[in-house]
Formats: C-alpha cells, structure tokens, sequence
C-alpha cells in the first residue's frame, strides 16, 4: 500500500494556487519532492499532515483521510519544518524530550529515546547546552532528532540542507540516507537542488508551479546516456576530425570530445585513434542524465511506473 495518496488536490489562496490537481501515489523508501522556492513544496507537506485543508480534491496518508484524521496522521509522522522553530533558553535534550512526551510516549521512554535519538544525529556531547549558543548545522539537528524521536512511519523534512555549509549538507545526507536504509522510516525530503536529492533519494515527484511535473525513480532519470565524454593530454581536433570521417557522431565542448557510440567498439575505435595520433589518453566516461533536463526535456506529469512502493501520476 503506497503511504501518500492523493487525487485531484488542490490547494488556492485566494486567486493563487499553491498546489493544483496533485495526483500521485508515494510508497516507502526515501523520495525527493521537487520544485523551485514556491513550486508548492511546503504547502503540500503542511496539506499531507492535515494542518491545511484542501480547496479541492483528496489525499490519505498511512491509510488515514487528511482532512478528517489529521491529528492521527501526526502521531505517525514526524515533520522537520523548513523554518528555525527551537526556543533558545532550552536544552536540546529538553526539547527533545517533550517533543516525544507530546507525542505520546511516557516520560522515561521518552528521555531514552531522546539520548538515542540525538546520538545518532551527532549531538550527543551537546545536548544538554542552550540551543540558543548552537550553530545552524546543530540546529537542524536538532530538528531532525525530534521528527524521528517517536519512531514515525514516515518523515516529512522540508529543506533539511538550508543555511548549511558544504561539510554541513553531506552531514545531513548521509543522516537522511541513514534514516532509510538503517532505521527503515520512510523519508519524504523536498528540496529546489537537485544534486542533492539524486545522491539520497530513491525516487523523485518533481512539482512545477503546485502541479505534477514528473514521478520517478531516480535511477531512471539518471540512468546511462549513449554518449562518452573523452578527454586527451593535448588538441582533440584531429582525433574529432578522424571519429567524424569514421562516422562516429562527435562535438567539442571545451576540452571535452562528447562522442555518440553505438556499442562497446567505439571505446576501441577512440583508444586506437588517440594512440596512433600519440596523444595521451587521460579519461573515457560514459554520461549520465542530469536531474536538470527534468524541467527542460520531460513532458508534464509523465510516471515510468519504478518508483519503489508504486507510482501513480
């Protein structure tokens, strides 16, 4: 059973609309929501634990009708807001704490969870110093141990990377990844950079102005191109001049040749050439699509139907 199902919603503030006839099913794993800075990323997660209603249309998550359930949709999820939300005066233990306490759990298992949590986020050392002294990596942490404290079947992290630095971003990856594969709770993560998300993410629901763009895996959408990008210690523009009169589709990018092959022989046909050409070969790799010709080559709300736990469009 997919965890999210939604149909038709729709979302109008006024004459805006912020998400417009959504249709798509979400099943387990960790999915990438898509979608420029008001795609309607943050309204549709707000949608999803019934603290928006809908102008139009349906949508159940865990089973559980959004407009009617929403206070049980939030006990099995856990939501890390996009904006800084932590009291400054408090501990991150503190606050940890009572966030689990709220959702349900009693005091001493919530304090055990609490520990567990904030170890596994890398907050260990730090949890019992003010969050108002902590830096924005730490908080965001802290955001995240109490989205998971109370053991959610799914977690909605809305920009979990921003105002994070290089280091900072990689840190939060390899924790959202971790939630997947290790913890087994199912992540929902929006973010407008792409590269990000392809690198965590086993599926991805792109939205364009609130309405479906695409629904994928992400291996389908960065799967293998039949063009090898070819790089030789010198001017390539005799070995381009020798693949072109070969019949070997061929174009100049800088100090890249990008060459067409049709099958395994093409990389024998490139080595042979550079060599009797004495030039020194310095790399032959294939190319990949990028999660960026999403929104200049895919046609709208197109489903190759791979995303794990199903997809619907």
């Amino acid at each position: 059973m997919a965890l999210i199902q939604t149909e038709g919603l729709t979302k109008r503030f006024g004459s805006f609309t912020a998400v417009d006839q959504l249709s798509v099913d979400v099943g387990t794993g960790v999915t990438g929501l898509v979608g420029a800075n008001g795609a309607g990323k943050s309204t549709l997660l707000k949608m999803l634990l019934g603290l928006l209603p809908p102008t139009e249309g349906s949508a159940r998550v865990t089973g559980l009708d959004i407009v009617t359930e929403g206070a049980a949709i939030r006990e099995r999820l856990g939501y890390m807001p996009e904006h800084d939300c932590l009291p400054p005066d408090v501990s991150a233990t503190e606050f940890v704490v009572h966030m689990a306490r709220m959702s349900g759990l009693p005091t001493t298992s919530a304090r055990e969870r609490a520990a567990d949590t904030l170890r596994h986020v890398g907050l260990h050392e730090e949890r019992y110093r003010p969050m108002g002294g902590y830096s924005t990596g730490m908080r965001q942490r802290v955001k995240l141990a109490q989205a998971l404290v109370h053991d959610p079947a799914l977690v909605l992290l809305d920009e979990p990377t921003n105002g994070l630095d290089p280091a900072g971003r990689e840190d939060m990856l390899g924790l959202i990844r971790r939630i997947g594969t290790e913890f087994g709770i199912s992540v929902i993560v929006t973010s407008h950079l792409l590269g990000e998300l392809e690198r965590v993410c086993d599926g991805i629901v792109v939205i364009d102005g609130g309405r479906l763009l695409r629904h994928s895996s992400t291996a389908s959408v960065t799967a293998q191109t039949p063009v090898v990008a070819v790089e030789v210690d010198g001017d390539h523009s005799e070995l381009a001049r020798r693949l072109s009169d070969a019949g070997v589709p061929v174009r100049s990018e800088g100090r890249l040749l990008h060459v067409d092959v049709a099958d395994e022989t093409a990389y024998d046909f490139v080595r042979d050439a550079a060599a009797d050409l004495r030039l020194g070969l310095v790399r032959m790799e294939r190319q990949r699509h990028r999660m960026t010709e999403i929104f200049t080559d895919a046609p709208r709300a197109t489903d190759d139907h791979a995303t794990p736990g199903g997809a619907r469009a």
